[in-house]
């Protein structure tokens, strides 16, 4: 399948999407949006991909926020739909992905960009990474999910002090409170990134997929019950039978 405004290749098991509008680093719009979410189904189908990872092309930016151009002129109804189709086909559909996504930040993540990593389930940053949501400048809110997402991550407060006050902070801060999980050289970033896929996707597809799911579910009522259903289910399948084995066997499992 081909794309004008992201790349998408595998090697081995690992999917890597690149946003590539660097001309504008690396907007989303509605197009770049629609493509990522044929990409992502296109993970989902795929068996032979395991894990995927999302970056942005050039050395500035991984998403520099949505492309406010596109939509300054747009109604209520136009945002609410617009937002709607943010969330259903790219950052709830990441999300909710039954393959982990890694978010390589290597650059500016804004807004929009700052959401769509938050979407995913594990985030690197380059350490001339800068992140924000601006979206208060503008006389607006975060729309992609971004005042949901970012007080699970960091907490209330340190939610709050971004959104309020629309501050970029830096890559080591974001580490700091927990909004990105490691900080490398933007040399090291993407193959430190392959590299952790590479390890994920050596476990048991069928058991990061239920973890997925109950890790999803951990701030709501559902997520003790998800996780005792998920943990039986596993007992009946074929990956499990498997990793048991080979542990008992002193092997290595082949999932």
């Amino acid at each position: 399948m081909s794309y004008e405004n992201i790349i998408f290749e595998t090697e081995g098991p690992v999917a890597t999407i690149t946003i590539n509008r660097p001309q504008s680093l690396n907007a989303l719009n509605v197009k770049t949006i629609a493509e990522l979410s044929e990409a992502v189904d296109q993970i989902a189908k795929d068996s032979s991909i395991r894990t995927a990872i999302i970056t942005g092309s050039g050395e500035k930016a991984f998403v520099a926020g949505a492309d406010i151009k596109e939509f300054s002129d747009f109604s209520s109804a136009q945002a609410q739909e617009l937002a709607t189709k943010g969330h259903q086909s790219m950052t709830d559909k990441i999300e909710n992905l039954n393959k982990p996504v890694i978010a390589a930040i290597n650059g500016f993540a804004l807004g929009g960009g700052l959401e769509l990593a938050m979407s995913c389930h594990i985030r690197y940053a380059s350490d001339n990474a800068k992140l924000g949501l601006p979206e208060v400048t503008l006389g607006l809110i975060p729309g992609y999910g971004g005042t949901q997402r970012l007080p699970k991550l960091v907490g209330k407060g340190l939610a709050n002090e971004m959104i309020f006050s629309a501050k970029m902070i830096s890559a080591q801060r974001a580490k700091e409170i927990g909004l990105v999980n490691d900080v490398f050289s933007p040399e090291e970033l993407l193959p430190k990134a392959k590299e952790l896929a590479i390890t994920i996707s050596r476990n048991s597809p069928m058991a990061i997929s239920k973890a997925i799911a109950a890790v999803n579910l951990s701030d709501t009522d559902a997520g003790f019950e998800n996780e005792i259903k998920s943990f039986g289910e596993l007992f009946e399948m074929a990956d499990k039978k498997e990793g048991v084995a080979a542990f008992l066997e002193k092997r290595k499992p082949a999932f």
